[in-house]
C-alpha cells in the first residue's frame, strides 16, 4: 500500500534519510520511501499497513502528517514515469517564449540545467541584454545552434 506524507517543502531529501534510518534500526514493514520530483513537500510510502506507516512518521521533524487515502498503484506509475524533455535545447540555440511574462520574445540561451529543467537566455531585440533564468518548458527551438 501507498500512502502520502506531508512534510515540510525543501526537507524532503532530510526527511527521508531520517525515516530510511529508523526502518533500519526498527526494522518495520515499510518497503519503500519515494521522493518523487515535482512533488514539493510531500514523500510517497509503500508500507504493509497504514498503521507500520503512522508508527514510522510519528514524532519526527519536518512530518506534517499523512493524507487519509492510500495512492492507487496506477496513479502512482503515471508520477513517477520520465518526464523526457520533447526538445533537447542547447547553448546558443534561439528560443521562443509560448507562455509567461516573455510570450513572443525571442532570445539566445546561454546556460542550460537539465536537472532543475531551467534555462538562462539573453533577450533579443531589446536595447540592454540581461540574462534571465526561466523553465524550460516555456520555451520552443526556433533556431539551433550551428555545430562547430
Amino acid at each position: 500500500m501507498y500512502l502520502i506524507v506531508r512534510v515540510t517543502s525543501s526537507q524532503e531529501k532530510i526527511t527521508a534519510d531520517i525515516l530510511e534510518n529508523k526502518v533500519q534500526r526498527t526494522e518495520l514493514p515499510i518497503y519503500s520511501i519515494i521522493m518523487p520530483s515535482g512533488m514539493r513537500g510531500y514523500l510517497i510510502i509503500e508500507a504493509e499497513s497504514e498503521s507500520s506507516c503512522r508508527e514510522l512518521i510519528m514524532n519526527e521533524p519536518h512530518i506534517k502528517g499523512m493524507l487519509p487515502k492510500p495512492l492507487d498503484p496506477a496513479e502512482l506509475d503515471k508520477m513517477l514515469t520520465i518526464r523526457q524533455m520533447a526538445q533537447e535545447i542547447g547553448i546558443n540555440d534561439i528560443v521562443e517564449f509560448m507562455s509567461g511574462p516573455f510570450k513572443g520574445y525571442k532570445a539566445k540561451v546561454k546556460k542550460v540545467d537539465t536537472t532543475k529543467e531551467e534555462i538562462t537566455v539573453e533577450l533579443m531585440d531589446v536595447a540592454v541584454p540581461i540574462p534571465v533564468t526561466t523553465k524550460s518548458n516555456i520555451a520552443r527551438i526556433i533556431q539551433k545552434a550551428e555545430a562547430a
